[in-house]
């Protein structure tokens, strides 16, 4: 179990230490993993920047994630729940350009701009607090691959196993600290998993620039 999402972080920078002559960029999704990405940022100097992917709820249930989608439109969709749901081509489409403003509108709020991140040739390190079904992060992969990246780490505190055995055959790599027989939910692995506010991101980014 971590402490928090700051205790998280620096148990992962160990583990990133030895990509520092990669030079690689990391890219944190926020808000929590922009303070799990803290550390090792700070700590190695690491090139950054944010990627923001947003569920795509079903249309019977908006809490349901059927997909997900990132900045520059690139979404990946469970085709099993829209062949369950019998969801349409026209409601994904207009869920993806309704998602894909409210990134870009984060992105302004936090950063100052809604540019996708610099990954061409580059060993991309993704950085989360914790994954659950990994929907949204294999959306940011499926963008971050569309732009060029050299190599694609995924680094993680905590995720199911059946979720790590698949993404590991779509990344190059996945590290993750904690891989528990039983998984229910990311924050049951915290002690302290309180939402984090918008105000922390921005201060922390501030300090990263």
């Amino acid at each position: 179990m971590f402490i928090d999402r700051k205790d998280a972080g620096k148990k992962l920078s160990i583990e990133l230490e030895k990509y520092q002559d990669e030079k690689p960029i990391i890219l944190a999704v926020p808000r929590g993993g922009i303070v799990t990405a803290y550390e090792s940022i700070k700590k190695f100097g690491f090139e950054w920047d944010l990627i923001i992917p947003r569920k795509i709820g079903s249309s019977h249930n908006k809490e349901f994630a059927i997909g997900a989608v990132t900045s520059d439109g690139t979404y990946f969709i469970d085709e099993k729940y829209v062949n369950m749901f019998n969801i349409s081509q026209e409601y994904i489409e207009k869920e993806v350009y309704e998602q894909k403003n409210e990134i870009k509108r984060r992105l302004n709020k936090y950063k100052g701009n809604e540019d996708f991140p610099k990954v061409k040739d580059k060993t991309v390190i993704i950085i989360d607090d914790g994954i659950a079904t990994g929907f949204t992060i294999l959306a940011a992969i499926k963008s971050i691959k569309k732009h060029g990246a050299k190599r694609i780490i995924l680094a993680v505190p905590v995720a199911p196993h059946d979720t790590v055995t698949y993404l590991e055959g779509v990344v190059d790599t996945v590290i993750c600290l904690l891989i528990p027989d039983e998984f229910y939910a990311v924050g049951l692995h915290y002690e302290n998993f309180e939402q984090t506010e918008d105000e922390e991101v921005i201060t922390i980014i501030n300090e990263l620039k």
